[in-house]
């Protein structure tokens, strides 16, 4: 649950909606909002998108520091 609720923290301080960063990685919205409350993860690939957009590592996404 610690990528679900990092995955939100940091949308909502970039300031994206789920719909804006859907495709921005290239997901529809409710795929997106299943990461987001902890139903599924996303690919590996997708992940590095994810944190190339908000300027983090992949282990900062899962809360590894």
């Amino acid at each position: 649950m610690e990528f679900a609720k990092n995955l939100k923290e940091l949308r909502l301080v970039n300031k994206f909606t789920q719909i804006e960063l859907s495709k921005k990685v290239g997901v529809n919205q409710s795929s997106y909002s299943d990461w987001e409350r902890g139903v599924s993860r996303p690919e590996y690939e997708t992940l590095v998108l994810l944190a190339d957009i908000f300027d983090v590592s992949v282990d900062e996404l899962f809360g590894r520091k």
